[in-house]
This record gives structure tokens, sequence and C-alpha cells, in this order.
């Protein structure tokens, strides 16, 4: 163990140091940690906006239901422009932060990918003097992979033209810098919407859509795919013993959020029409049922070293349980130590697969519902899990699923235990 340990270390750790500092893929991790606030805000909307569908059994439920079914279009409309408009906010969020990354004034950059996205990731149906009637319905979720060409396309070029003064265009020392900046940046951003525009002309002319409608048209086997139960549980293994091994897992932030929350996205249209949820695996199952207590399941293993009779162990979980609780594994992770810690590695990595397999078996059979909802990275499971979906029954199966991690986690820890007594008594 100690050899494959040292071979990982030597082999994979410097890969996933360079994948994490990747500009393009720091970029996108960046943006999907950012634009929770407003998507917190939608999914808050998208819970008091499911009362609607509530069997009024008593006076509260009556009292929800009647309120969001008079409340429908104002939800409605705060969940639009926060939850069904992430793909514009992931197209100004990425291009900001590459444009941090390079070190070059973000303004113009930032506001040509708006345009560019909202003319690829739209299109008409009436214009006329006074009133335009357009397209929006792949600003959610589904123009996440419009969002990330336009705005690394976008950055990408203006950086190229403006490092080179491709058609720079030098103003007299008396003009206002606001303007000089301007017309400095006039080629590279008429050139930038000119890529925009020809491709909005070919997918309007040959496909009547936008670029978003033809790329999820394309995909939409792909996307199919990527909600599967062997999806889930590749993800699964892959965090955990990327964790196990030092490896955070926002080094697979760039590849993962656009599809979770995507997924999540789709749900919560679907949920606001009435509609059924059409996918399992979204960034709130992953997060509230997933791992639960942070990557590793630590809030099984937390409740377990406050049962543990060795002193530094149970203060372990005195530290950790709190912040578990809240889906902070750190102080778990790194007090026993769960990384590179032989004995907790089959647990560690084996824990999520089963928590997922379990809940994607149950929401696919439709015997708990499907989550709609993000609600945030630190809410606590138990919560988390009724709130995302609006089943009680998925909070149920928290506490089973934290029951039968620590039966799995319990004969590794005592494992543990005893190996940190023998360790203790050679000291």
């Amino acid at each position: 163990m100690e050899k494959f340990i040292n071979w990982l270390e030597k082999n994979l750790m410097p890969i996933a140091n360079k994948i994490a500092k990747q500009r393009h893929l720091m970029a996108i991790r960046d943006t999907f940690m950012t634009i929770l606030p407003p998507l917190f805000f939608g999914a808050i909307v998208a819970v008091i906006n499911a009362g609607a569908d509530f069997d009024a059994t008593n006076a509260f439920f009556a009292a929800w239901k009647n309120f969001a079914t008079n409340n429908s279009m104002i939800l409605g409309w705060l969940n639009l422009i926060t939850m069904s408009l992430m793909s514009l906010y992931v197209c100004i969020g990425i291009a900001y932060y590459l444009c941090k990354r390079y070190g070059i004034d973000a303004y113009m950059p930032v506001l040509t990918s708006v345009a560019g996205f909202i003319m690829l990731a739209s299109y008409p149906q009436e214009l006329s003097y006074g009133n335009a009637l357009v397209q929006i319905t792949y600003w959610d979720g589904k123009g996440i992979l419009v969002a990330l060409f336009v705005s690394i396309m976008t950055v990408e070029v203006y950086k190229y033209m403006s490092e080179r003064k491709i058609g720079y265009i030098k103003m007299p020392d008396s003009v206002p810098p606001a303007l000089s900046t301007s017309f400095g940046s006039l080629v590279p951003v008429l050139t930038i919407i000119l890529i925009d525009a020809i491709l909005f002309i070919i997918c309007y002319k040959t496909a009547g859509t936008s670029l978003a409608g033809v790329v999820i048209n394309v995909l939409s086997p792909a996307f199919k795919a990527a909600d599967s139960l062997p999806v889930a549980m590749f993800v699964a293994i892959l965090l955990n013993v990327g964790w196990f091994f030092g490896i955070h897992d926002a080094v697979w932030s760039g590849f993962l959020d656009p599809i979770e929350y995507g997924t999540l996205s789709l749900n919560a249209a679907a949920k606001a029409t009435g509609a059924a949820l059409p996918h399992v695996f979204t960034v709130s199952f992953w997060c509230y049922f997933g791992i639960i207590g942070g990557l590793g399941n630590c809030l099984a293993l937390g409740i377990l070293c406050l049962l543990s009779k060795r002193k530094d162990i149970k203060m372990v979980g005195r530290l950790g349980i709190v912040p578990a609780f809240f889906g902070i594994s750190e102080p778990i992770t790194f007090g026993l130590p769960i990384m590179l810690n032989p004995i907790l590695f089959i647990p560690c990595a084996l824990i999520s697969v089963v928590n997922v397999t379990v809940s994607y078996l149950l929401m696919s059979a439709n015997i708990i519902g499907r989550t709609y909802a993000m609600l945030s990275y630190s809410m606590p499971s138990f919560f988390g899990a009724w709130l995302s979906t609006g089943d009680f029954k998925a909070a149920i199966l928290i506490v089973v699923l934290v029951l039968i991690d620590m039966v799995i986690y319990y004969p590794f820890f005592k494992a543990h235990e005893k190996s940190t007594e023998e360790l203790a008594d050679e000291f």
C-alpha cells in the first residue's frame, strides 16, 4: 500500500495540480462557486412555489398552498430571473474570471460575451416596433455549453487581438481614457460579434433555432447518458478516491459543474411548469445524498468518533461533528486522518457509491422525489434533501443512509482505533 501511495503521489498529484491550475477550468470553477447566491434565491422561490402541489391536510399546508397559488406569477418571475438565467450568469462569470487570470480589463470582454450569448442562446419569434418576442428557453441550464464557448472564445480572441494591437485605433492623449479604450477595442469587439453573428445566421437559417438549440439537439443522448447510475457511481469513486489522496473535489468541478447544474436547471424548469422532473443526477443530488457530511461522508464517521473510548478520537468527533452536519468534512478528514489512511480507504470510496446507488434507484422508481433546487453547499443533508425535493421521505432516507454509513464504517473504524493504540504504545 505504501508503494502504491508513493506511486500515486509521484505520478497522479502533478497531473491533478496541473488540472487544478488550468486557467479555463479555474474560471469555470470560480464561476459556479460565486453564482450560488442568485441560485439560492431561486431555489428558495422554487421551494415556496412547490406548495401549490400540496394536498392541504392541515392549516399550515393549506395556507402555504393558497399563497403559492395566488402568487404563482410573481414566484414564477422571481424563479425565471434567477434559476432560469443560469447560463447567462455563467457566461458573465467565466469571461470575468478568465480576464482576471490574464490580467486584462474585464469590462469590454464581459459586455461582448453577454451580447454573444444573447445572440446564440435565443432567437426572435416576432419583432415589430415597440414589441419583441424572443425565445429564451436556452438561457437556463440547457445553454451552459454555449455560455462556455462564447465566454472563452470572446476572451481569447479579444486578448489575442489586443496584445498584437490588431486593428488598434490610437486616439490623441487629450481624449478621455474611457473613450480611448472604447476605440482601441473597436476592431476586436466587432470581429467577435461578427463571429457570433455568422454562427447565429447559420443556425437560424438551417435549423430555425439558436446555436444552443442545435447543441442540445446534437448532444441530448450524451446528456441523458450523463444522468445515469454508472456515471453517478463513477463520480462517487473518482471524487472520494481523489480526496483520499489529497486531490480536492474542486479539481473536477470544471468538468462536472456544467453537467450537474445543467440537469438541476432542467428539473427546476420542469417543476415550474408542473411537468415530470427528467433528471436524477444533479448538483443537489450529489451534495445532499452522495456526500452526507462532506466528502468521505464524515457525518457517520463523526458520530462513531463521539462514541470512541479513545480521548483523541473522541476529541476529533467533538470538533468535527458540527462542521460535518453542515457538510464540511475537513476537521474529521485531517483530524483522524482519513487522507492517506489505508485502513479507511475502502469505506471512504465505498460509502458514496452505496448512498448514490440507493438514492438513484429510489428516485428513478419515483419512490423518493427528485431534486429541483440547490439551497446551499453547507445546508445539512437532512434539510437539504427535504427542501430540494419537496419530499419528506427524502429526509428519512438521509437518516437511513447515515445509519448504513455507520455500519459500513464501523469495522474499519475499530481497526483504525486499534492501529492508533498500537502506534501510541510504541511511543
